[in-house]
């Protein structure tokens, strides 16, 4: 047979053939790829429905929830939540004093949790048939409270009223409690005043006191001993002093070397001098004085005393009704204008031939020996004392009015503050820096109260900035007043200061905190015992 010429042969049937294949072939893949998506997104999605099961059994475990309880026909939830609705409308319906059907909703309340109860004894859920009568009684109770506007937002606005008027009640009472502690701070026990009275007129009736000065006299040297420890005490507080002067005392590594400074007042001097005339404290040396003595004391020098001359001051501090009362009572307390609180700003003038003195307060004991104290180094520094910066509210911007230009510009307001009570005064660097004039100054630019409002404490961080040496806190631990101390710092403190309204020798003194001051106190005195001590 005759073959065709190679022109005549059909190529294009063969590109037809390998075009079609091809495409098959893609078709193929695509389908193939589809499939396997599909099946990646079904065994995904059955991987979230068996976890969903395994999720609701622990939150039905957390919540102790049964299987009944979470088919939607069931009793039981039905019955909780209407238990939980009525117990709230049964707190309105109480505050309404719809006593009638406060009682009938609690006893429906009774009813249905008896019900639940039973159910959950035997363990098999409720049927309709016992449920029925039970949230229909609800239900109708129910509907009773929405007609009597019981509902959440007449609740809320209630509660919230309520709330108000508690806050009210607790301001009121918190500010009670504040007066009348600082009323009963203020009050002299009579136990101290029959002490006071009885020790004048011994000091007076007694010609053996009197010859005692004799001594005092030969020990007047001591007095200007700049090798011996000084220690100053401002008070009128008889017994309070004794405390001082006994605990530091008794604490001492040499007593013998020991001179205390008191300071006190006329009313009080016959009594105080007697005091430590008829008694002994391990042969520390205890001189007396009184302010009245201070013939540089007065208006003119001194800015506070000036001030007390004004009736707006007196009236402020004193009367309170300049400003319908608004003034705190705290700040009407007589001790904030005392000069015996504000002579520890005078301490160069009152002992001119010292050169280092400890001052302590009335309210202090001391348990360990403070000789090391003079021998501190103030890195040239006038005042050596505690900071109180642990918390926020003892740095500088608490005791200050930061709104005044001459504070802001002068004064950090995160400077650390310190603590007045037991101090270590540089008496050769205080005049030598007219410590007293800045004192003078800062009083002087306060006498609209517009610095600070009253105290020794705001002038002392102003006289005293940048000249306190931060002693180690173990020397002065405070707090024993007002609040609760760590029994370690307890341990560890030299000087533990009844800082606060309650004092040890007051009724209101905390009581596991009194036997520190009561140890050295001889109860046994007879004194003490005539005049009622214990």
């Amino acid at each position: 047979m005759r073959r065709r010429n190679s022109d005549f042969r059909r190529p294009v049937r063969r590109r037809f053939s390998n075009v079609f294949w091809l495409t098959l072939c893609g078709l193929a893949v695509l389908l193939l790829i589809i499939l396997l998506s599909r099946e990646t997104r079904d065994s995904s999605s059955r991987l979230v429905y068996t976890k969903r099961p395994y999720r609701h059994d622990r939150i039905a475990d957390g919540l102790n929830i049964t299987e009944e309880m979470l088919r939607p026909e069931s009793m039981t939830r039905q019955i909780n939540d209407q238990i939980s609705l009525a117990k709230a409308i049964l707190v309105i319906a109480k505050e309404s004093n719809n006593l009638q059907f406060a009682w009938e909703l609690s006893a429906q309340i009774r009813n249905s949790q008896m019900l639940l109860s039973n159910a959950a004894s035997r363990r098999s859920p409720l049927t309709n048939g016992e449920s029925e009568s039970a949230i229909r009684d609800m239900a109708l109770l129910l509907y009773q409270a929405q007609q009597l506007h019981y509902d959440s937002a007449t609740m809320f606005m209630r509660l919230k009223a309520k709330i108000q008027s508690l806050e009210e009640q607790a301001n009121s009472f918190s500010e009670k409690s504040s007066k009348y502690g600082q009323i009963a701070a203020e009050e002299v026990p009579k136990s101290l005043y029959c002490l006071g009275v009885r020790l004048t007129a011994e000091w007076f009736r007694s010609s053996n006191l009197q010859k005692n000065l004799k001594e005092e006299k030969q020990a007047a040297a001591k007095l200007v001993d700049t090798g011996l420890y000084h220690f100053c005490v401002f008070s009128d507080n008889i017994l309070a002093t004794s405390v001082v002067v006994n605990s530091t005392a008794m604490n001492s590594k040499n007593p013998d070397m020991v001179v205390f400074h008191l300071v006190t007042d006329e009313v009080n001097y016959a009594a105080m001098k007697a005091w430590f005339t008829m008694n002994s404290f391990r042969g520390v040396t205890v001189v007396v004085q009184k302010i009245e003595e201070f013939s540089w004391l007065n208006a003119s020098y001194v800015p506070v005393l000036k001030q007390l001359q004004d009736s707006d001051t007196q009236n402020y501090y004193f009367s309170g009704n300049h400003d319908n009362s608004r003034t705190p009572i705290k700040f009407r307390n007589p001790k904030y204008l005392s000069m015996l609180n504000h002579l520890r700003f005078y301490i160069p003038e009152v002992f001119p031939a010292l050169k280092k003195v400890v001052f302590l307060d009335d309210d202090v004991v001391v348990q360990k020996d403070l000789s090391a104290l003079f021998t501190t180094d103030l890195n040239g520094n006038v005042n050596g004392a505690v900071e109180t910066c642990m918390e926020t509210f003892h740095r500088y911007h608490k005791y200050l009015n930061y709104s005044h230009p001459l504070i802001r510009q002068h004064f950090d307001p995160d400077a650390c503050g310190w603590a007045f009570g037991m101090n270590v005064f540089d008496l050769v660097e205080w005049r030598k820096r007219n410590v007293t004039g800045i004192y003078h100054y800062w009083q002087e630019k306060n006498v609209d109260r517009t610095l600070w409002k009253l105290g020794t404490l705001p002038p002392g961080l102003l006289t005293f900035y940048g000249l306190t040496e931060a002693l180690n806190p173990s020397w002065h631990v405070l707090g024993f007043g007002y609040t609760s101390v760590d029994s370690k710092l307890i341990e560890k403190g030299a000087v533990l200061h009844f800082n606060g309204n309650s004092k040890p020798w007051l009724k209101i003194g905390i009581e596991k905190y009194k036997p520190l001051w009561d140890k050295y106190v001889d109860y046994s005195h007879p004194l003490l015992q005539q005049c009622n001590f214990h």
